[in-house]
């Protein structure tokens, strides 16, 4: 399926979504109870330092992520590496609530942020006619990091101190992660694409779009609005979890159980849609990408027995599987992979936002006395009408071609 250098780029693409989970929501969310007693400050303490920090982080991608189109990969990676690992030691040595706002921006910045832009804008520009099913194995390296990090980092947590925990994470990442780069991507450069043997692809070529171009074109701002649902919506529902339980009296352990279906059909999408991508292109697949999500909000709305948990999270997968391939597959297609690496920063940015936007919205909501059924209808609202204004330029999402 793949040529040598074409799996070389894949495991790239891999090894770093997986280790961006150690900036991912998931993962640091695995240290907030030692967090909090260690500096003895509240959950909605806690949450509005995450959020504004994620939010920063946000609009520092911008404009730092934009310089992987002029320098080459393994340099820019290797600067992503070093920035993740010394974010990670600088988690460990958390003192103050300075200290912690700093150091969430850096992991966000670094691990969600930075790592993820880097694995998926190397793919994205490098592949063409396999755009869909190399994304697809890549982001399989978050999915497999939610699967076995969690059970693993809790069992850890019952033997060493977090601190020791994230010192060894630093290590780990400035120890592996550099000969992983040198020797995966070490002669690759953003000029070097994969055959797409095809006659009339190589008549007609897609007009290149400049992020300049990009922000002044009414699509984007509707195709945004479809792919930031995912993000703000399942962030707010990770992080208030405990509010969901308490609220549907489902018990403590119900959607932590849930999350085994959630994964799993995540990964099965993330499998199926690289397939589906390369067969039929994102643009005509992205208008079903949010239908799951506004399945699983209604749920939520009209179900309470327990077992409509494993559905509404695997619902969620589904959507979030799909989200996962789509979000860098789109823009590719649209406005050429030349300076996807500038539009990809931009749009990475805007999710980072969306994760800390949903953190601030269900935090707000729930303390004016919303309940859980409430702000899922707003959550609908928002699907249902980013979703009806996709649907009406869904033609329109095709690129421009150039003699």
């Amino acid at each position: 399926m793949f040529k040598s250098l074409s799996l070389k780029v894949i495991l790239f693409g891999f090894i770093f979504t997986f280790f961006s989970s150690f900036g991912q929501s998931f993962f640091l969310g695995l240290f907030n109870p030692s967090i909090r007693e260690e500096l003895s400050i509240t959950h909605g303490q806690f949450g509005s330092i995450y959020a504004s920090a994620t939010l920063l982080s946000s609009f520092v991608l911008i404009w730092v992520g934009k310089k992987i189109d002029d320098i080459n990969i393994n340099k820019f990676a290797l600067f992503v590496i070093l920035l993740l690992s010394f974010s990670c030691y600088f988690f460990s040595k958390i003192t103050s609530l300075t200290f912690l706002f700093v150091t969430i921006f850096l992991m966000r910045f670094s691990g969600q942020g930075m790592m993820s832009h880097t694995a998926t804008t190397t793919i994205s520009r490098y592949f063409t006619k396999s755009r869909g099913k190399a994304l697809s194995v890549s982001w399989f390296g978050l999915s497999s990091a939610e699967f076995i990090l969690p059970v693993f980092i809790i069992y850890l947590l019952s033997l060493y101190d977090w601190k020791i925990i994230w010192k060894s994470i630093s290590l780990l990442v400035l120890l592996f992660l550099p000969i992983v780069s040198f020797i995966l991507v070490k002669n690759l450069n953003f000029d070097s694409r994969e055959s797409n043997g095809g006659k009339l692809k190589k008549k007609l070529k897609i007009k290149n779009w400049k992020r300049q171009e990009v922000i002044k074109d009414y699509r984007f701002y509707i195709v945004c609005a479809n792919m930031l649902a995912m993000p703000w919506i399942a962030t707010g529902t990770f992080v208030y979890q405990s509010f969901i339980l308490s609220s549907k009296n489902w018990g403590p352990y119900i959607i932590a159980q849930s999350f085994m279906v959630y994964s799993v059909l995540s990964v099965i999408t993330l499998i199926i849609s690289g397939f589906l991508i390369d067969k039929f292109t994102s643009r005509k697949l992205i208008v079903y990408m949010n239908i799951p999500l506004l399945i699983s909000v209604f749920i939520i709305v009209y179900f309470n027995h327990p077992y409509t948990a494993f559905l509404f999270l695997g619902l969620i997968g589904i959507s979030n599987g799909f989200a996962n391939v789509l979000g860098s597959s789109t823009w590719a297609e649209i406005y050429g992979v030349k300076y996807i690496g500038s539009i990809k920063a931009l749009t990475t940015a805007l999710m980072v936002f969306a994760t800390a936007f949903g953190t601030a919205l269900f935090g707000y909501l729930i303390d004016n006395g919303f309940s859980i059924e409430q702000i899922a209808l707003i959550s609908a609202v928002y699907i249902t009408i980013s979703l009806v204004s996709l649907f009406f330029i869904k033609n329109k999402l095709n690129p421009k071609y150039i003699n």
